[in-house]
């Protein structure tokens, strides 16, 4: 599998500035042409939705943006047939938008740049609906080998900050690995010849080694081009089989993430 190198310094200096200024001018050099392009975001930090809308309007704008995937509307929505005229309400009724898990002040202007040009945006996350069937469905743990399988659950577990009960930790997992399978689909109906999808989820999901790229035969894989936007120091330097690019962003605000999920999840993992 062949990966691309990371963003030069230069580059990373304009895209920080882009996230400061919202121009697209320094994408040019950042967007290679690919069938799909994988933006994996940290979903608190707005300079990535400010990224992500930049990525938009400059692929738009060269006419090569096939179409917009989102983590954030489930699959079977999407906007085909709207208008680039259509209001944010009917754009939002469109995409079944859910508010409360995905804030339509940040995610809002990137999915509005698409419409505005007149390029589709669809849902891939699995639906709420079949989550269920997933949690029970054990064919899911065979679209990983065993290795990829044990960081995919390691994930998981990281994730819900080590608090999930050891037993439902397998089916958390499948679940997760529906999502991302979803989401694979979902790039796959949409490609066009010539032009790219950009799929824009959690950078967890968009991870060489156990995510979207993993559902895909090895041709779509080794052409498509994975990056993670990743705010402040965080995360490991070497991302070789992971992603092919990092775009750094400043750090947001410090929060416990974890403090909300201990008054839900039991700490017993007995």
């Amino acid at each position: 599998m062949s990966h691309r190198p990371s963003a030069t310094p230069a580059l990373l200096a304009g895209l920080l500035m882009l996230a400061a200024c919202a121009t697209a001018a320094p994408l040019a050099l950042a967007l290679p042409e690919a069938p799909v392009l994988l933006l994996g975001e940290q979903h608190d930090a707005d300079e990535h939705a400010v990224l992500a809308r930049a990525s938009v309007e400059h692929l738009a704008a060269a006419g090569r943006l096939a179409v917009l995937v989102l983590e954030m509307a489930e699959s079977g929505h999407d906007t085909h047939g709207l208008p680039d005229s259509a209001s944010e309400t009917e754009v939002r009724q469109r995409l079944a938008w859910h508010e409360p898990g995905w804030p339509w002040a940040r995610y809002g202007p990137v999915v509005m740049a698409a419409v505005q040009a007149g390029v589709p945006v669809v849902g891939g996350n699995l639906p709420r609906a079949r989550m269920r069937d997933a949690l029970q469905d054990h064919s899911l743990d065979d679209r990983l080998d065993a290795d990829g399988l044990a960081r995919q659950r390691q994930a998981v577990d990281d994730g819900h900050c080590r608090l999930l009960p050891a037993a439902q930790l397998p089916g958390m997992t499948r679940i997760q690995i529906a999502r991302d399978l979803s989401l694979a689909q979902t790039a796959t109906r949409e490609l066009r010849a010539g032009q790219t999808v950009l799929l824009l989820a959690g950078a967890g999901h968009v991870r060489r080694d156990i995510g979207v790229p993993r559902h895909w035969p090895a041709a779509l894989a080794d052409q498509a081009h994975v990056v993670w936007l990743r705010a402040g120091p965080t995360g490991p330097a070497d991302v070789a089989g992971v992603a092919d690019a990092v775009w750094p962003t400043p750090p947001v605000p410090e929060k416990d993430h974890c403090a909300e999920l201990r008054q839900h999840l039991a700490p017993d993992r007995r």
